[in-house]
């Protein structure tokens, strides 16, 4: 079993290491986020940097599960009952609730709708975000049963993220072109779910 002051040590290397890895990120690029970068710019040893993280896919998954999680903080904070069972409503409000947290996240903006580097959306980290999302939608709203309603709800926020992530790609920016385009591509997918299964 580790002793504490190891275990303060390992978590404050890892702090320095994803501290420096958003530095990289925010002035430039995510191309340059490599462990000799990192261990240069942090002070750390190579060989510190490789232990936590040894690949740079590696500590790009770990930001953006933190990224996530921060997301997920926001959209419980932000999605009580509005007291609607007009589906297109509370797609907006789940759309709305996502923009905000990416507009106002440059490294999570950077991370998770860059083209070059898309997190793996079969994780933890993703489904527990589209939990949520689902949880909010039945908490307002009685959609009908739907085969596999869990993976139904992974596509419809994969969905929304993708349209971020184009609308970015497009316009170096998230605007209300990508906004309003989530919820139209949102909403016609969770609709036809309904209209399948009435």
């Amino acid at each position: 079993m580790q002793n504490p002051p190891k275990q303060s040590r390992s978590k404050l290397r890892i702090q320095t290491i994803i501290e420096t890895a958003e530095k990289i990120l925010l002035e430039e690029g995510i191309d340059n986020i490599t462990i000799a970068h990192i261990s240069e710019l942090s002070g750390l040893k190579r060989t510190s940097t490789y232990k936590f993280f040894p690949t740079p896919k590696s500590l790009k998954s770990e930001m953006s599960n933190i990224y996530i999680s921060e997301c997920i903080r926001d959209f419980k904070s932000k999605s009580e009952n509005i007291k609607t069972d007009n589906l297109s409503v509370i797609v907006l409000r789940c759309v709305g609730i996502l923009y905000d947290y990416f507009d106002n996240n440059l490294k999570a903006q950077k991370l998770i709708l860059s083209n070059e580097f898309s997190p793996s959306l079969e994780t933890d980290k993703f489904n527990e975000l589209s939990s949520v999302i689902q949880s909010f939608v039945d908490m307002n709203i009685k959609l009908p049963e739907m085969f596999n309603k869990d993976g139904v709800y992974r596509v419809f926020t994969q969905i929304i993220i993708s349209i971020f992530s184009l609308n970015l790609k497009e316009n170096n920016s998230i605007d209300e072109v990508g906004k309003i385009e989530a919820h139209r591509a949102g909403h016609a997918y969770l609709l036809d779910w309904v209209n399948q299964s009435s």
